[in-house]
């Protein structure tokens, strides 16, 4: 996969709608230099610019939740969606200058919602004639200058992303997202943006984009001897010196990492997850870092560069389009050239302001598309299931996705090697709010049980080695001792573990014990009212996010692979559904796992 040629070219003399060429020399205003009288001094020159960002929007435009059909709302009444950030962004342009400011984003567009889904999978960009992406239109109509490569712009395959690129008006940035064969850039390393200011010389700034090395394991499948993600330390230090070098004044990284140094990988692979505090440290000549990946909202946040001694500013702004952040530099001209004499950020909240018309006009049609695409029936069900207590009961809405993947394997392994031995199933509960309701299905209620674009595979493990998965898996429950009261509002998520690193097994029977040190959790682990043999074999359904390393449970990456699939697990539950006709969780439901303390049962 070569570098793209134009992209690359364009990007690094990139003008976008924040950013002026300079054609000649900019006249200064009256009095800029000080009077010729006597022996004043000149006031120093000075300029000041604002750098916008968004990221992690996974594909939200509207202020609306596909997957439950309304407009969207949590319980901070947070809104989400790019039409939010237009409404934003435009406010900052009045009042900064439109020629003062830049806007970039710090990757994950084109995965997350119904309306990005539709255009991959259902109305694919890549079809001949096919429609331009929503998230590029609306993003083409903001006026972005640079946006970041995230990991999730590759779960839809490398030509998906390239048309994507193709459809965007900005360059996509990911210096450390490598052609497998040449290992330079399969991408446009950075964008150089001149911004005319009134002092004659223009202010350079550089926006580095940096993605997540993870891809090479979560998108195995698609990136696999095509392209190489190495260490975003390892990158910058390759890159910001380059970038002084052609004269950047100022040097932004959008980098798709969060900040806490951590990795969901276990030893996989060399490189951290969430870098962008390590990449402040080390290499110097970054002014700010707009950070991505890790959904948290930093406002600011200062990591001193420890060769330079300065501070360099972070933020990250909340997912979705809930948070627009500003970086707002002061800049002084000293010696012939700009230096930053300050550097600060904040965040504002889309939901402070109305959607902006001029984008929701633009996508109305492709909104309506969706809307009608996740309201077709697909079933119906004999009774209301949720994920409300998923997070600490065996719930049926949970065995429905295991029974369906565990279905689904000993179908396609029948006739086969393996055909005799126990299939079992993993799941987790992505969403507190999924919800299946009795009577009538539709195809939002399966996507919102399902919001993820996994696929299936089956992966050869021991009784030892899945007695050893379910401690790992255990650690989400906080330790608490058997006599003390249990509140499930600070049970679960414990060290940060978010909840799709919870997994369920059926198939098995087994308590944990929230009493008991991590590591020695499972009690009673059982298959067919049995002690599990330690040497037996077993095949597990599990999604390949997990089977790729995602989460870094202990033996399933390395464990045979028997089976894969191509499609959604979503699409599977969904194809379920329309064969059964009718969802009866009395012939699927079953409680193979509890809580307990002491023995005891916790509810």
């Amino acid at each position: 996969m070569p570098l793209n040629r134009r992209t690359f070219l364009g990007s690094s003399v990139a003008v976008g709608a924040g950013a002026a060429l300079v054609t000649g020399t900019a006249a200064a205003p009256a009095g800029a230099h000080g009077a010729g009288h006597g022996h004043r001094p000149r006031p120093a020159k000075r300029y000041s610019f604002t750098v916008m960002g968004t990221t992690d929007l996974h594909g939200n435009v509207f202020n609306w939740d596909y997957f439950t059909d309304r407009e969207f709302d949590d319980k901070a009444r947070n809104d989400v969606g790019l039409a939010k950030i237009s409404t934003l962004v435009d406010r900052v342009r009045e009042e900064k200058g439109r020629r003062n400011t830049l806007l970039i984003d710090a990757g994950d567009t084109i995965q997350g919602t119904q309306l990005s889904y539709y255009y991959a999978k259902v109305d694919p960009i890549t079809a001949r004639r096919g429609p331009v992406h929503p998230m590029a239109q609306a993003m083409n109509a903001i006026g972005y200058d640079a946006a970041a490569l995230g990991n999730h712009e590759f779960n839809y395959g490398i030509p998906v992303l390239r048309k994507f690129e193709e459809q965007c008006d900005f360059p996509l940035l990911g210096a450390n997202a490598l052609d497998a064969r040449t290992l330079r850039p399969a991408f446009a390393p950075y964008s150089v943006h001149r911004l005319r200011t009134p002092h004659g010389r223009d202010v350079k700034v550089a926006v580095l984009g940096l993605t997540n090395p993870g891809i090479a394991i979560w998108d195995k499948a698609n990136v696999s001897g095509k392209m190489v993600f190495p260490g975003l330390e390892e990158q910058a230090a390759k890159w910001v010196p380059r970038l002084r070098s052609l004269g950047a004044d100022v040097v932004v990284v959008s980098a798709h990492s969060g900040t806490s140094g951590t990795s969901s990988w276990g030893d996989q692979l060399p490189h951290v997850e969430n870098a962008a505090a390590l990449v402040a440290e080390q290499v110097p000549g970054i002014d700010a870092i707009l950070v991505g990946h890790a959904h948290a909202e930093i406002p600011e946040y200062r990591v001193k560069n420890r060769t330079t001694g300065k501070d360099v500013v972070l933020s990250e702004p909340l997912k979705w389009g809930q948070r627009l952040t500003l970086f707002d530099f002061d800049l002084v001209w000293e010696k012939g050239r700009w230096t930053v004499e300050k550097t600060t950020a904040r965040v504002l909240n889309s939901n402070t302001v109305e959607e902006d018309p001029k984008i929701t006009g633009l996508l109305v049609d492709e909104h309506r598309k969706v809307v009608s695409y996740v309201n077709q029936v697909i079933g119906t069900s004999t009774a209301t299931m949720t994920t409300a207590d998923a997070p600490w009961r065996d719930e049926p809405i949970i065995d429905l996705i295991n029974v369906v993947q565990a279905e689904t394997v000993k179908a396609a392994l029948a006739g086969g090697a393996h055909a005799a031995l126990p299939v079992l199933s993993q799941a987790s509960c992505f969403s507190r709010t999924a919800r299946i309701p009795a009577g009538q299905v539709t195809i939002k209620d399966a996507a919102g049980l399902y919001p993820f674009e996994n696929t299936l595979e089956a992966r050869l493990l021991t009784g030892a080695q899945l007695k050893d998965y379910l401690e790992y898996s255990a650690k989400y429950y906080v330790r608490t001792p058997a006599g003390t009261p249990v509140d499930t509002a600070k049970l679960t998520n414990a060290d940060n573990t978010p909840d799709y690193n919870y997994d369920a097994v059926s198939g098995l029977t087994y308590e944990i014990d929230i009493a008991g040190p991590v590591g020695s959790r499972i009690v009673d682990l059982s298959f067919e009212g049995r002690p599990i043999d330690p040497a037996a074999k077993f095949v597990l359904a599990v999604n390949n996010y997990r089977a790729s390393g995602g989460g870094a449970f202990p033996h399933v990456a390395n464990a045979q692979q028997l089976w894969a699939d191509s499609d959604e697990i979503r699409n599977t539950i969904i194809q379920w559904v329309k064969a059964k006709g009718t969802v009866d969780p009395a012939a699927f439901a079953s409680v193979g796992w509890k809580l307990t303390r002491d023995g005891v049962p916790v509810f």
